[in-house]
């Protein structure tokens, strides 16, 4: 049975991944990752992910677009897993350590719509840049 809070933080990953008009090689190997590593995955269906992107961009080109996408993934969300949809969300833009300006705006959204303060926010974004960072050539 598919699990609504799964498939919300894989819309949400999907979204941030896709919000500079393009969702490149990294990003996708990112969310497949995460996916099959992190705890709040434990029970999601691997094969049902190209069934959970698919209904992700059948809502971004619906009526609500982009809102709805963000409202329903909320929705879906326990409260507790504020933090840990936002922190995807960083994690999947954040590895080229360059983010575009529909990234940022993304992410704007996000926070805007998520019950976080900013510090906690913020915390989530540093952190991020530092889990990417590679040695100086």
């Amino acid at each position: 049975m598919p699990n609504r809070a799964h498939d919300a933080l894989i819309h949400l990953m999907i979204v941030a991944a896709s919000s500079d008009s393009e969702m490149t090689h990294e990003e996708l190997a990112r969310i497949q990752a995460l996916i099959g590593r992190l705890p709040v995955f434990e029970g999601f269906d691997s094969s049902r992910l190209a069934q959970v992107a698919n209904a992700c961009a059948d809502t971004l080109n619906g009526p609500g677009g982009l809102d709805q996408v963000l409202d329903d993934a909320i929705e879906a969300l326990p409260f507790k897993l504020q933090d840990t949809a936002y922190a995807l969300a960083v994690e999947v833009t954040a590895v080229d350590l360059h983010l575009e300006q529909e990234e940022l705006r993304f992410l704007e959204m996000l926070r805007d719509k998520l019950d976080l303060d900013r510090l906690t926010t913020a915390a989530i974004e540093v952190a991020a840049r530092a889990r990417h960072r590679r040695l100086p050539d």
